[in-house]
């Protein structure tokens, strides 16, 4: 009964020396006889008990590894407290087996001096705008000695960059002095705006103005020359009556009545006048004269 027991335990302990499962996202680095044998996959794997072992296990999943933050020096000469996260993967177990005593010290410490290094070839406003580019070489640098350790540096980011208090100060009163700035030549471009507004609006009235004054001055031309046209017109239109009247029986007489009516109208008028002396003729056959010329004049007129 004791040596089926014995048996027992020892078929149970080969069993569990024998197979081994290996979890998703996993890999077993296995050793025959203290040398590097082969490296498990997932699932199930056997073993041969005694002779092989599991020496190593590592996780094939993204691993983030917060760097310690540490002070750095840019071009400068300005101090920088520096901290930020490194995301890696193993991606050889054996090499992460035998090629680095611990990897992660390893790769930490590289983040380190890499990031000291870039920080290094910056100035300070610099590494604030170009994050970017330090975080690319600080992964390039790194991944260049890692992949002797079986590992691979998917990227770095930086969490934090912090100078000293006075240097902050100062920024601070950039910033203000930029803000200033901004203002007041802000304010300068409205009042020049305003200005050449106000000149343009100017100018655009007196351009109107003169527009108005030159078609007004158009306007009465135009009104003037069409009363003289209009005017001209109804004298031409009463000369044609009066010598188309003429020219009618009795035309003659009438014209000799109204030249008679106006010479006694017009003897009327000066006698009227107390300031005036008025000779008179001494032969009243000159009125008679004064008519017969009128006649000939207005005889002189008649078409032939």
């Amino acid at each position: 009964m004791e040596i089926a027991l014995i048996l027992f335990v020892v078929a149970v302990i080969f069993v569990v020396r024998a197979i081994k499962v290996v979890p998703q996202q996993n890999a077993w680095v296995v050793e025959r006889l203290g040398k590097y044998h082969s490296s498990l996959t997932p699932g199930l794997n056997f073993l041969i008990p005694f002779v092989d072992r599991v020496a190593y296990k590592h996780s094939l999943k993204e691993i983030p590894l917060d760097v310690p933050s540490q002070v750095c020096i840019t071009r400068d000469n300005t101090q920088l407290q520096v901290d930020g996260i490194l995301y890696f993967q193993v991606t050889d177990p054996m090499r992460a087996s035998y090629g680095s005593s611990n990897y992660i010290v390893a790769v930490t410490q590289l983040a380190q001096t890499s990031l000291r290094s870039v920080i290094g070839k910056l100035e300070l406003d610099k590494t604030f705008e170009e994050r970017d580019i330090i975080n690319a070489q600080v992964v390039q640098a790194i991944d260049e000695a890692a992949l002797n350790w079986g590992v691979k540096v998917l990227r770095y980011e930086i969490k934090d960059l912090t100078p000293p208090k006075e240097i902050l100060h100062a920024m601070q009163a950039q910033i203000t002095a930029e803000r200033e700035k901004r203002a007041l030549i802000a304010a300068s471009e409205g009042r020049r705006q305003e200005q050449i507004n106000i000149a343009t609006g100017e100018r655009e009235a007196f351009i109107a103005r003169s527009e108005g004054e030159k078609q007004a001055a158009i306007n009465k031309a135009q009104g003037e020359a069409s009363a003289i046209t209009a005017v001209a017109d109804a004298t031409a239109g009463a000369i044609e009556r009066i010598a188309a009247a003429i020219r009618q029986p009795g035309g003659e007489q009438a014209v000799q009545l109204k030249v008679a009516e106006r010479a006694v109208d017009a003897y009327s008028k000066v006698a009227s006048d107390a300031s005036t002396t008025l000779i008179v003729p001494s032969n009243m056959t000159e009125v008679s004269a004064l008519i017969s010329s009128a006649m000939r004049m207005v005889q002189g007129v008649k078409p032939a």
